[in-house]
């Protein structure tokens, strides 16, 4: 695998890294234009676009069809036909007393980020007049970056907000976890970022030690590279900060090398490094796929059983829980978009259910948490549309985009949303918060999106951070 994805993680699954991840990344960026000499001088380009008087909308968008992100981008064929079947898009806008008819066009960044950064350049070239992109920071920040590049509006998601903002030139996130410095000036982004890990997984702890009884002892299993270094560094002290009176004592289980195979030290350490010689009946990852499956069997083999497994950036996808079968079960982890909640398309009115229900009818699997998010960005993409005279003016849109406000399939977004409360917050303009639920993986339970049985399930078991998205399910534990 190249280079740019394993700046990351080592086999290009997606990395949740904050500031030092997202800035290697924007680096990478910028060298793989720099190498680049098809694109237009940044001069041509802007002038080009800015004599444009086309009647069409170009909007294009990114993601990653192949390779070893497909997982994300595997309901995008089923989401743009929904959305090319929308009004907006089947019929045209209305901007300024003018019709526009709306283009979407398509790349695949192969899951690499040199790639991401070539067909970025390409959809530049064409005369875009915004770019949408979707699916791990691996594709999100080299697109965000060279779109910043090039003055052309960029909308993006499922990127965790420290690792977008650490992508551009002089952003940084305090201490504190906000965002300071110079951020950038042509993109959006919606997402979520550490703070809503800590408020998603946290409670499920404290539910589960009141049913259990079990400690506050915490494995970390953090691995040696951007992501895991990162949460090492994140996730304790914001833990902290939140819940000052939680008592929770984390272990961390050494800086390992991705795609280890061999865990009998970690698991020890777990089993007996607390206070005390105590187990850590609480644990927390953010591994390559690969290596929690190794890790969490011979755990299994090795009779360490936490009382609850929560879990990041693994078990996002029904192909993570097939592939560790029984051990799947009732592990925990984040979803950002159910079909359990009460959401509803902005373009046409259809519910989150109903969505997820067309998709697996549609013979594609179960549904995905993506889908929802994918979805999502070509509603903000009209809703910023409908805020300038000008959908050719790139800057205005821009800044349009930063100050969507709105509600629609993935629930309310406000890209400049103010609020005590620093879990809800943007924590800069053009950054739209969505509030994550915790989801547990059941066995042979009734998916209640068209009333089939799946060999596994997410079930909604927590929402201390949205309480719109209905529980439907048990929170239990992991291991009893």
């Amino acid at each position: 695998m190249t280079s740019e994805i394993n700046s990351g993680s080592a086999d290009g699954i997606p990395g949740w890294g904050g500031f030092e991840f997202g800035r290697r990344v924007g680096l990478k960026a910028a060298g793989a234009m720099a190498a680049s000499g098809a694109l237009l001088t940044l001069g041509d380009v802007s002038a080009a676009h800015a004599a444009s008087k086309s009647d069409t909308i170009k909007i294009g968008y990114v993601s990653p069809r192949t390779g070893a992100l497909a997982d994300f981008a595997g309901p995008d064929a089923f989401v743009l036909k929904e959305i090319r079947a929308s009004s907006y898009f089947a019929k045209g806008i209305t901007i300024g007393k003018k019709k526009y008819k709306i283009e979407i066009t398509e790349k695949d960044t192969q899951s690499l980020g040199n790639v991401a950064v070539q067909v970025t350049q390409e959809l530049i070239n064409s005369g875009v007049d915004l770019i949408l992109t979707s699916s791990a920071p691996e594709t999100t920040i080299p697109v965000a970056t060279t779109c910043e590049q090039y003055k052309v509006p960029c909308l993006s998601t499922v990127v965790p907000w420290e690792a977008y903002w650490g992508g551009f030139t002089g952003a940084t996130i305090s201490p504190q976890g906000a965002a300071t410095g110079t951020g950038p000036t042509y993109n959006s982004m919606f997402f979520f970022g550490v703070p809503q890990f800590v408020g998603c997984f946290v409670p499920m702890w404290q539910r589960i030690q009141k049913t259990t009884k079990c400690n506050s002892n915490v494995a970390e299993m953090f691995p040696n590279d951007a992501d895991g270094n990162a949460f090492r560094a994140a996730f304790g002290p914001t833990v902290g900060a939140i819940y000052p009176t939680g008592g929770f004592s984390f272990i961390d289980g050494g800086a390992y090398t991705d795609l280890t195979t061999d865990y009998s030290s970690m698991i020890q350490t777990f089993k007996t490094g607390a206070k005390g010689g105590a187990a850590c009946d609480l644990f927390i990852n953010c591994p390559l796929p690969p290596d929690f499956q190794s890790f969490w069997t011979q755990a299994s083999q090795q009779k360490y059983n936490p009382k609850l497994a929560t879990v990041a950036k693994v078990m996002l996808f029904p192909t993570d829980a097939y592939a560790l079968g029984n051990l799947s079960n009732n592990i925990a982890t984040d979803a950002w978009f159910t079909p359990y909640s009460p959401y509803k398309s902005s373009l046409t009115g259809q519910s989150a259910n109903a969505f997820c229900a067309a998709y697996q009818r549609s013979g594609r699997g179960q549904w995905v948490q993506s889908m929802g998010s994918t979805y999502s960005l070509f509603e903000v993409a009209i809703q910023g549309l409908k805020r300038v005279t000008n959908p050719h003016n790139r800057l205005g849109l821009a800044k349009a985009l930063q100050t969507v406000n709105y509600d629609g399939m993935c629930g309310p977004i406000n890209m400049n949303l103010k609020s005590s409360n620093p879990l809800l917050a943007s924590p800069a303009k053009g950054i739209g918060m969505v509030m994550p639920v915790g989801v547990q993986w059941k066995p042979g339970s009734t998916d209640l999106v068209g009333h089939k049985k799946y060999a596994w399930s997410q079930v909604v078991v927590d929402n201390s951070l949205n309480k719109h998205v209905p529980l439907n399910g048990t929170l239990e534990p992991t291991n009893a």
